[in-house]
C-alpha cells in the first residue's frame, strides 16, 4: 500500500527526531522494565521512487525486550511512525488496523508498567532531600557539605526519574494512537451502516437477486455432482453409509421425540421433588429442550460431513447448522419459560394461558427469523453477492422481522396497560417493559421503511439487535425468577422470599453484567470493551497517586479489617470490661461511642497509608470546599460538636429523666447528631444535641434520684385543721419511699371557694416512683378521712332568685298551646337574676 501524500511523507520524515527523543540513557536501560512481545508489526519501507510503503506483516525482531531487559525505544519509534502512516491510509483494511491496534495495546501496557520504575528509590531520595531542609533563598548561602549533598541527591533523582518520564511520554503517544484507531473504526462502521444500497422494492433489481439465488443452487448442485462423479468419493460413501444412516436415524429420533422425553422427565422430577424445589428442578430439566435437539442437529451435521459428497459452499452451509439450530431452540425454550403452558404455571409477565400461546408462537418465529438470517449471511458472504442481490434477498426478512417486533411490542403493551390500574398500579419493572415494548413497535415500523428506500444495513442493524435484545431481557426475567425460587428454598418461606432484598440485588447485578452483551449486540467491538476495562484498571490520577481498582481494593480491605476490629473491641468493652468498672450506664455508652469513632478514624488513616494514597494535592480544593460546606452544614456541624460535648461532659446519660423545652421523658440513646427521648406516653422525640447544649435542660435523675413530691389535699369548711394536719403527717411518714430527714411538711396553703387547702410536701428516695407514691397517699387519705369523719368537699354553687312572684305570674299567663313562644317573649329579668 503506497503512501504518497505530502502529509504522510512529512510524518514519516520525523523518524530521526523521534528516535532521538525515544533513545534512553544507560540508567534508563538498567531500570526500565518491559514485557515479552515477539510479533510481526507494521513497519514502513521506502521504495526506489521515495514513496513510503507500509507492510503490516513485515517481521521485526525483538519488538519488546525480555521481561528482565529494557524497553526498545528505537523499535517503538519505528512502530509509532508506521502506525501513523497506516492510520492515514484510506485503503488500509479493518483487519490490518485491528492487528496494529493489538500491538499498540501491548506497547502501552509495557509503558504503563515502566512508569513506576525506581518508585521506591525515588520516594527515598525525596525524603532525603526533604530532610536537608528547604533550599536557601536567592542570595543566601548554606554550608558547603549540605549544598554538595543536595546537588548529589538532586542528580540521582533526575537520573532515576528519567526512565519513568520516557515511559510516560511513550505511553501518551501509544494511547493517542489507540484513540485515533478507535475513532477511525467507529467512523468506518457508521459509514457502512449509512450506506444507501439499491432499492429492494424496485422491480428492476429483482432479476439480479434471482440470478444470485439460481447461481447458489447451481453451485451446490455442481459440488454434489462432481463429488458423485468421482469413483473414490462413491466408494468412500459406501464404506461410511451404515454409520451415516445410523447417525441420521438417531438424529431423527432425537429431533422427533426428544422434546417429549424432556417433558416426561420434568413431570417425574416435579413429582418426586419437594414443593418448593419443583420449579428449580423443572428449570434445570428444561435445559434439555435446548441440549437434546442441538445434539440431534450436530449428529446430522456429522453425518452429512462424513458422506464426502459436500463441496465448499455445501460444507459451509452444513457447518452453520449447529449455530442455526441453537438459535432456534434457544428462542423456543425462552418462549416456553416466559410464556409457560398451563393455567397453574407461573409466568414472569403474569399472562393468562390464551395470551401465552401467542407469546410462544412469536418467540419461535423469532428463532426461525434469526436462523434464516444466519444462513443468508453465510451463503451471500461466501458467494460475495452484490449489494443489489443482498438488498433484495434481505428485504423480506427485514419486513417479517419488523412485523413480528411490532406485534410483540403491541402484545406486551396491551398486557402492561391492562395491569396498570388504580387498584394495582404498574411497578417500575412494568413501566420499563412498557417503554421497551413501544421501542420495539417503533423499530418494527421504521426498519422496513429504511430498507425499502435502500438503507438495508441500517435496517438490519435495527431489527436483529432488537430481537436479540428482547431475547436477552427474557433470559434476565427467567434467571430472576430462578433466583427467587432458590432463595425461597434457602429461607423455606415463599412469602418472605418474594419481599426479600437479596434476590433483587442479585438480579440487579445480573442486569449490570449483561451491559457488555447488550453493547456487543448493538455493534460495539470487543476492543471497545477491553479499552474501557483498561481505562478502568489504570484508574484516575488523584493528587500524586493514581487511584486504580487495586488501590481501592487495598483501601477497602484494610479499612474493613480495621472497622471489624473496632466493632470487636467495642463488643468486648460492652460485655466484659466496662460492666466490671465503676462507670454508670451513661459513661459506658460514652466510652464505647468514643472508641468507635476513634477506631473508624484510625482505620481510615491506616487504609489510606497502606493504599499509598497521597491527598496533599487536594489540600487546596478541600480547603475551598470546607468553607462552602461549613456555611451549608452549620447546623449539622453544631449538632455533631454538641454530641461530642455530651459524650465527654455527660450532663445527661441514657436512662435519665429530663425535661427540655416542653418535652419530658427518659433518654434512650445519644448519638453525635441527636438524642432520642421517650416520653411517658411511649412516643419517641428526636432532640438535636445543640438544643441540649444551648438550652435549659432539667435532669431529674442525673445527679440524685431523690426529689420532692407535693400532694394537694382539700377538706370541708368546719373541719378541725389540727386534726387534719396530724392525719396527713401520719400518712406521709408511713410511706416507705418518703425520707424522714428532712421530715415531711404539712402546709395549710390557704382557703379556697369550696375547701380548706392543704399541701403535703415530702422528699422521695427515688423520684421515679413519684406517681406510685402519689396514688398510695391518695388512697390512704380517703381511708383515713373516712375513719376520722373528715369530709372531702366537692364543688358547690348557690343560686339566688329575685322577683320570683312576677316571674311566676308571667308563666301562668302564657297559653298552653304557645308555651315556647311565651317563654321566649317573657320579660327580661332584673339585674342579678341568672340568665338560664
Amino acid at each position: 500500500m503506497a503512501q504518497d501524500t505530502p502529509a504522510q511523507d512529512k510524518t514519516a520524515q520525523n523518524t530521526p527526531a523521534q528516535d532521538k527523543t525515544a533513545q534512553n540513557t544507560p540508567a534508563q536501560d538498567k531500570t526500565a522494565q518491559g514485557a515479552v512481545v515477539r510479533d510481526k508489526v507494521v513497519q514502513p519501507t521506502v521504495d526506489a521512487s521515495g514513496t513510503m510503503v507500509v507492510t503490516p506483516s513485515q517481521p521485526v525482531q525483538d519488538t519488546l525486550a525480555d521481561a528482565a531487559g529494557p524497553l526498545d525505544y528505537d523499535a517503538w519509534s519505528k512502530m509509532a511512525v508506521a502506525a501513523e502512516a497506516l492510520i492515514g491510509n484510506p485503503a488500509a483494511t479493518a483487519s490490518e488496523i485491528d492487528q496494529l491496534r493489538s500491538q499498540l495495546v501491548d506497547w502501552r501496557s509495557a509503558f504503563l508498567g515502566a512508569q513506576n520504575a525506581n518508585a521506591s528509590r525515588i520516594a527515598t531520595l525525596r525524603t532525603q532531600i526533604a530532610a536537608l531542609g528547604a533550599a536557601p533563598a536567592e542570595g543566601v548561602t548554606e554550608p558547603e557539605d549540605i549544598a554538595k549533598r543536595r546537588v548529589e541527591l538532586g542528580d540521582q533523582l533526575v537520573r532515576l526519574q528519567a526512565p519513568g518520564l520516557a515511559a510516560d511520554e511513550a505511553y501518551q503517544r501509544a494511547d493517542g494512537l489507540i484513540r485515533e484507531i478507535d475513532a477511525l473504526l467507529r467512523n468506518r462502521q457508521a459509514d457502512q451502516l449509512l450506506q444507501l444500497w439499491p432499492m429492494p422494492i424496485n422491480p428492476a433489481n429483482w432479476p439480479e437477486a434471482f440470478r444470485t439465488a439460481s447461481r447458489i443452487t447451481v453451485v451446490v448442485y455442481n459440488e454434489f455432482r462432481l463429488k458423485w462423479a468421482s469413483p473414490t468419493a462413491r466408494a468412500t460413501l459406501g464404506d461410511v453409509m451404515p454409520m451415516v444412516l445410523g447417525l441420521l436415524a438417531l438424529a431423527g429420533l432425537i429431533l422427533w421425540r426428544g422434546r417429549l422425553w424432556i417433558d416426561r422427565l420434568i413431570y417425574r422430577l416435579q413429582s418426586s421433588a419437594s414443593a418448593r424445589g419443583r420449579r428449580i428442578v423443572a428449570f434445570l430439566a428444561s435445559l434439555g429442550q435446548i441440549l437434546i435437539p442441538v445434539l440431534g442437529v450436530v449428529l446430522v451435521t456429522v453425518a452429512l460431513t462424513m458422506t464426502g459428497m459436500l463441496g465448499g459452499l455445501s460444507l459451509v452451509l452444513v457447518a452453520a447448522l449447529p449455530v442455526v439450530g441453537t438459535q432456534f431452540f434457544i428462542a423456543r425454550w425462552l418462549g416456553g419459560r416466559v410464556f409457560p403452558n398451563g393455567e397453574h404455571a407461573e409466568s414472569p409477565l403474569g399472562l393468562v394461558d390464551e395470551r401465552r400461546v401467542e407469546g410462544r408462537v412469536l418467540s419461535t418465529s423469532f428463532g426461525v427469523l434469526l436462523a434464516l438470517e444466519t444462513l443468508r449471511q453465510v451463503v451471500l458472504d461466501q458467494q460475495q453477492a452484490s449489494q443489489t442481490a443482498t438488498s433484495v434477498i434481505a428485504f423480506p426478512l427485514i419486513v417479517v422481522g419488523g412485523l413480528m417486533l411490532f406485534r410483540m411490542g403491541h402484545f406486551l403493551q396491551q398486557h402492561l396497560s391492562v395491569a396498570d390500574t388504580e387498584e394495582t398500579p404498574a411497578s417500575y419493572g412494568d413501566k420499563l417493559m412498557l417503554i421497551l415494548a413501544r421501542a420495539a413497535m417503533a423499530v418494527g415500523v421504521v426498519a422496513p421503511l429504511l430498507a425499502a428506500v435502500g438503507y438495508v444495513p441500517a435496517a438490519s442493524a435495527l431489527v436483529y439487535p432488537s430481537v436479540m435484545s428482547l431475547a436477552l431481557m427474557a433470559l434476565l426475567l427467567v434467571l430472576q425468577q430462578l433466583i427467587g425460587e432458590i432463595y425461597a428454598v434457602i429461607l423455606r418461606h415463599d412469602e418472605a422470599a418474594k419481599d426479600a432484598l437479596a434476590p433483587v440485588l442479585i438480579g440487579f447485578v445480573l442486569a449490570l453484567m449483561t451491559i457488555p452483551l447488550f453493547a456487543l449486540i448493538w455493534g460495539a467491538r470487543v476492543a471497545d470493551l477491553t479499552e474501557l476495562w483498561n481505562r478502568f484498571s489504570e484508574g484516575v490520577q488523584l493528587g500524586q497517586t493514581r487511584i486504580s481498582p487495586t488501590v481501592f481494593l487495598i483501601f477497602a480491605i484494610v479499612f474493613g479489617v480495621g472497622y471489624a476490629l473496632t466493632r470487636v473491641f467495642q463488643g468486648a468493652l460492652r460485655s466484659s470490661i466496662l460492666p466490671r468498672t465503676a462507670l454508670d450506664q451513661g459513661g459506658q455508652t460514652a466510652v464505647i461511642s468514643g472508641v468507635g469513632y476513634l477506631g473508624i478514624f484510625l482505620a481510615a488513616l491506616i487504609a489510606i497509608n497502606a493504599a499509598g494514597i497521597d491527598l496533599s494535592g487536594l489540600a487546596i480544593v478541600a480547603g475551598a470546599l470546607s468553607v462552602g460546606i461549613g456555611f451549608g452544614l452549620q447546623t449539622v456541624v453544631g449538632n455533631f460538636v454538641s454530641g461530642i460535648i455530651l459524650l465527654i461532659e455527660r450532663p445527661i446519660s441514657e436512662g435519665d429523666w429530663i425535661e427540655v423545652g416542653t418535652t419530658q421523658g427518659v433518654v434512650k440513646s445519644i448519638s453525635v447528631r441527636s438524642t432520642r427521648i421517650q416520653t411517658f406516653d411511649r412516643s419517641n422525640v428526636i432532640v438535636p444535641n445543640q438544643d441540649l447544649i444551648s438550652g435549659t435542660v432539667t435532669n431529674f435523675t442525673r445527679f440524685s434520684l431523690s426529689g420532692r413530691l407535693i400532694v394537694p389535699v382539700g377538706v370541708a369548711y368546719g373541719s378541725d385543721t389540727r386534726k387534719v394536719e396530724a392525719v396527713l403527717r401520719e400518712i406521709a411518714e408511713a410511706q416507705p419511699m418518703v425520707v424522714l430527714t428532712p421530715p415531711p411538711a404539712i402546709i395549710l396553703a390557704g382557703f379556697g371557694a369550696d375547701s380548706i387547702n392543704f399541701e403535703m410536701r415530702m422528699i422521695l428516695r427515688d423520684v421515679n416512683f413519684g406517681l406510685t407514691v402519689r396514688s398510695e397517699i391518695n388512697h390512704a387519705i380517703v381511708e383515713a378521712f373516712a375513719a376520722q369523719g373528715i369530709e372531702i368537699p366537692f364543688t358547690q354553687q348557690d343560686i339566688h332568685l329575685r322577683n320570683v312572684g312576677e316571674l311566676a305570674e308571667a308563666l301562668r299567663a302564657v297559653p298552653q298551646g304557645r308555651a315556647k313562644p311565651a317563654i321566649a317573649q317573657a320579660p327580661v329579668p332584673e339585674k342579678g337574676l341568672p340568665e338560664t
